[in-house]
């Protein structure tokens, strides 16, 4: 299935797979998405899974979990311990968890790492996403760092101002430990907001960009 029936899901719980390599990597790509979801679907189930966290960080993805998702509905909260980093070099074990997973998961959209990002850690988890879920709707997200790997999306989410502040929001509170860092800033999160707003003519000037390299339309 690479379709997402939204009026079709109106009467049933929309099944939600969100994977990242690190604790705030989904917060940071597709938080504002989420938060949408969450509104539009309050009975959505989430299948929230990072592949790699200390102590310290697990707190945070956990905390972070819960300000983003919607209270109700069924969700599941992951958090592993792969080495950060160093993703490539133990590919067989995240391989064999990402077969077990499948096993577990029945989503009707994923979202993951953008294929084209330049972090090791950030692209292998793409390609195994595409590896294992062979038969779905894949929405790739990015998250601004260093490398300058931003390429151009296909697909878009506008935002409103008070979705855009509450994911900033959500982001400070949840990862005290990124604060301080040079490129954990807001101006960070809200400037690429704002520029995919541009991109997607969003009405209130901001939008959560995405790469669907398979995507199904039924009119």
């Amino acid at each position: 299935m690479l379709t997402l029936d939204l009026a079709r899901r109106a009467a049933e719980p929309l099944r939600v797979l969100c994977v990242g390599a690190h604790s705030d990597d989904i917060e940071i790509g597709c938080g504002g998405t989420i938060l949408k979801l969450g509104s539009a679907h309050p009975q959505a189930s989430f299948h929230w899974v990072v592949l790699s966290a200390d102590a310290e960080r697990e707190r945070e993805a956990r905390h972070s979990a819960g300000l983003f998702l919607p209270k109700t509905g069924d969700h599941q909260i992951v958090v592993q311990r792969f080495r950060d980093g160093f993703f490539p070099y133990v590919g067989t074990e995240i391989k064999e968890y990402f077969e077990a997973l499948k096993q577990q998961a029945s989503p009707d959209v994923i979202f993951t790492h953008y294929r084209g990002d330049r972090h090791q850690d950030h692209r292998l988890i793409s390609e195994l996403t595409w590896n294992t879920f062979r038969d779905h709707l894949i929405l790739e997200y990015e998250v601004p760092k260093y490398d300058g790997d931003l390429g151009s999306p296909n697909c878009y989410v506008p935002l409103d101002e008070a979705l855009c502040r509450r994911k900033t929001e959500y982001l400070f509170a949840a990862f005290k430990s990124q604060v301080g860092k040079r490129w954990f800033t807001a101006d960070t999160f809200r400037g690429l907001m704002r520029i995919r707003g541009i991109e997607a003519a969003a009405p209130c000037g901001y939008a959560e960009a995405f790469y669907a390299h398979k995507l199904a339309l039924e009119p």
